[in-house]
């Protein structure tokens, strides 16, 4: 599936093409700090497909509780997250959901990490819905 995306602001714009069924969302508490949310949704999209259409992102490298390291890719004016990838020759880039077009159709396959899942992100459904604000 073809997919494209921008930040917030519209400073990065990209494309890229994914496998909608390898879409995961990661409750790992890293994912949660660098989201600010319970969660982060992602679906991966291999290096020879992902193409940088527009500004340069700004790269933070995390390392993992397991030690490896990881590059975080976001737009230098607004904050959105983009992707993270391997620091060197990454074979994919893990976009973020949330900054793509196409995110209606991206559905989570699947939940990582869900041993530091916070109780209540797993009971959203029972909450009141409200259509605006």
């Amino acid at each position: 599936m073809k997919v494209t995306g921008q930040c917030h602001c519209g400073a990065i714009a990209y494309e890229a093409e994914v496998d909608p069924s390898r879409v995961s969302a990661c409750h790992c508490a890293d994912c949660q700090r660098l989201s600010g949310s319970a969660y982060r949704v992602s679906v991966s999209a291999p290096k020879d497909t992902f193409r940088l259409l527009k500004g340069t992102p700004k790269i933070y490298v995390k390392t993992a509780e397991s030690g490896n390291k990881r590059a975080h890719a976001f737009c230098p004016d607004c904050a959105a997250p983009i992707y993270s990838s391997a620091i060197s020759d990454p074979p994919a880039y893990a976009l973020r959901v949330g900054c793509l077009d196409q995110r209606a159709q991206l559905p989570p396959a699947k939940q990582i990490w869900c041993r530091s899942s916070l109780d209540w992100a797993m009971k959203l459904e029972e909450l009141p819905k409200v259509e605006r604000q």
